[in-house]
């Protein structure tokens, strides 16, 4: 994955398709479910929309998924998406915040016209958009943007729109416990609450939608306010979906959800010591940076400010100092049934300073195909140190390059050790993981230590047998190698693609120089040979992955241990002079 830096363009996923359960699901509940005649309360939208892209939107430029199309016509059904993704988005009806977000009301006309087509074509059941992780967002869309969409719609195609309320709603209770658990299970039963209190013929369902409700957030929100794949992004989605439950409730004069309210207050905190310096989320286990505002957005919905958690959140260990937040990987991946998406990135961390990342993983490539998505999985694609063709969590035997199915961590670390530390001037993490003990008898141990002031991260990572039964597996995985090659180890930092990353001082350091200007500088000491090589970024909201570089320290273990140490600082005398450094290309 590394060695490619000129990423071609994604090409198309398959279409997700609608099952014939769904298609049955979604007739019985045009017969037999509820009968929605209007509307008793009016939602306000979750997050305000984009004018430019409502814009473009009119004028049949359509960005959806990261993916840009422009239409011959005026009609957004009868066009092949470029992508599943884009598909989904359209049929979620993402495009009606951009469109409610031209002032006057001058999206309306073309919010009505894709409304109205939509109606002629699928109000019944038909078409891709039948699936629960659409429905659910799309019943809610509708409910939300009731006030823009209606004045002035045909009578048609009003009664269309009651008619399509009322068989989502139907087709939510029946098929919502087959929407994967987690966020879209969640979505799916906030939009039932959601009908409940806003429709006309839905009343008597709030209440079972609220238990379910309580039921999840039992099962899938720890008490420590996390969730079990440990996925920040997920996390955010799951609160800000409660927050707007519990904001829909009291707007509507419901009674509050104790349930609800208590999921709320546990993990508020834990999003708060997952958030970066810059706002943003850490990108661990398959997540992204979260949507821009939609955690503050979300926290004063709740009228919450919590404080951060001291020690893990969710499995992960904070430094921060100066502006400069340090978030690290410090528990097990998921293993087995849920871990699809799971990264073996045990350890790995991730730098920001200020608004600016430096620091990072190359993130998840669920949206750029199959092979995307596992090599963004692998221990090489994080900041952390990896056995040369060997991940810290590992695939089935049986899994292949090959395979596009998405497929299950089957082994990994089963313990992961953090100890926290406060000096005067500086706070320490000690943390170490046993990825590597059952295949090779080596446990990786990383000590990260990060100055008050944040101008300063010195690190330490190795590898090391640490029992007698430990240094029996490493002598007979050495005893199968060339005396003098030794296990092969690199540990890896891959830089964000905003910054440029140089080598410096005759091959002995590297710069890193953020678009503010800002420059650190990267060292290490030891017998480690230091380089500079490609890699990417795979972000979800881009229409394809980015270029850029990672730091790799390559070493090699010849006998029961072997440690690099390393420091990233930014010298405060390369501030207003980032170019000071001869630059080697």
């Amino acid at each position: 994955m590394t060695d490619r830096p000129d990423i071609a363009p994604a090409p198309p996923l398959p279409i997700g398709r609608v099952t014939l359960a769904d298609r049955w699901a979604a007739w019985r509940a045009g017969a037999f479910g509820p009968h929605i005649t209007g509307f008793v309360w009016q939602l306000v939208p979750a997050a305000p929309g984009s004018e430019p892209r409502g814009r473009q939107l009119m004028a049949g430029d359509l960005l959806l998924d990261g993916q840009r199309l422009v239409m011959d016509d005026a009609d957004p059904w009868g066009i092949i998406p470029p992508t599943s993704g884009f598909q989904d988005a359209l049929h979620r009806f993402d495009w009606l915040d951009d469109l409610a977000a031209v002032p006057s009301d001058a999206g309306r006309a073309t919010a009505q016209a894709w409304l109205s087509g939509w109606l002629a074509r699928h109000r019944r059941g038909s078409g891709p958009g039948w699936r629960v992780d659409l429905v659910g967002p799309r019943q809610m869309q509708l409910i939300a943007h009731a006030g823009f969409v209606l004045p002035g719609l045909a009578p048609q195609d009003r009664t269309r729109l009651f008619s399509a309320l009322s068989r989502q709603a139907g087709f939510l209770q029946g098929r919502w416990r087959q929407a994967p658990r987690g966020p879209a299970r969640f979505l799916a039963l906030a939009s039932l609450v959601t009908s409940a209190c806003a429709l006309s013929g839905m009343e008597s369902t709030l209440r079972p939608a609220l238990t379910a409700l309580a039921q999840e957030c039992a099962q899938d929100i720890d008490a420590a306010g996390g969730i079990i794949t440990r996925t920040p992004e997920h996390l955010l989605a799951v609160f800000d979906l409660l927050t707007r439950i519990a904001a829909c409730l009291r707007q509507a004069g419901k009674p509050a959800d104790p349930a609800i309210d208590t999921a709320i207050a546990r993990i508020a905190p834990t999003l708060r010591s997952l958030r970066h310096a810059d706002g943003t989320l850490a990108r661990m286990q398959g997540g992204g940076r979260g949507a821009p505002g939609l955690l503050e957005t979300a926290l004063a919905r709740a009228n919450l400010r919590p404080a951060r958690i001291r020690g893990l959140a969710m499995g992960y260990a904070r430094l921060g100092g100066g502006q400069v937040s340090l978030i690290v990987d410090a528990a097990p991946p998921l293993l087995g049934q849920g871990s699809c998406d799971a990264h073996a990135s045990s350890l790995a961390f991730e730098l920001v300073a200020g608004k600016e990342p430096v620091i990072v993983s190359a993130g998840s490539g669920r949206r750029f195909g199959p092979q995307w998505r596992r090599a963004g999985r692998a221990t090489a694609n994080h900041s952390t140190l990896a056995l040369m063709g060997y991940a810290s969590a590992r695939l089935a035997r049986r899994a292949s390059h090959a395979d596009t199915a998405p497929q299950e961590f089957v082994t990994g670390p089963s313990t992961v050790e953090v100890q926290h530390s406060e000096m005067k001037t500086a706070e320490g993490l000690a943390l170490s993981h046993d990825g590597w003990r059952a295949t090779h008898g080596l446990v990786h141990l990383r000590s990260l230590q990060l100055d008050h002031d944040g101008t300063l991260l010195r690190g330490e990572d190795g590898l090391a047998a640490m029992t007698e039964a430990d240094r029996a597996t490493l002598d007979r995985v050495l005893a199968r190698l060339p005396r003098e090659q030794g296990l092969v180890y690199a540990v890896r930092f891959h830089v964000h693609p905003d910054a440029v990353a140089r080598i410096d001082m005759g091959g002995t350091a590297v710069s890193i120089t953020l678009p503010s200007r800002e420059t650190w500088v990267f060292r290490h000491a030891g017998d480690a040979v230091l380089t500079l090589e490609p890699s990417v970024y795979l972000d979800s909201t881009q229409p394809r992955p980015r270029a850029t570089k990672q730091i790799v320290l390559t070493g090699r273990l010849t006998g029961y241990g072997s440690a690099v140490s390393w420091s990233l600082a930014r010298p405060m005398g390369l501030l207003a002079a980032p170019g000071g450094l001869g630059h080697e290309h």
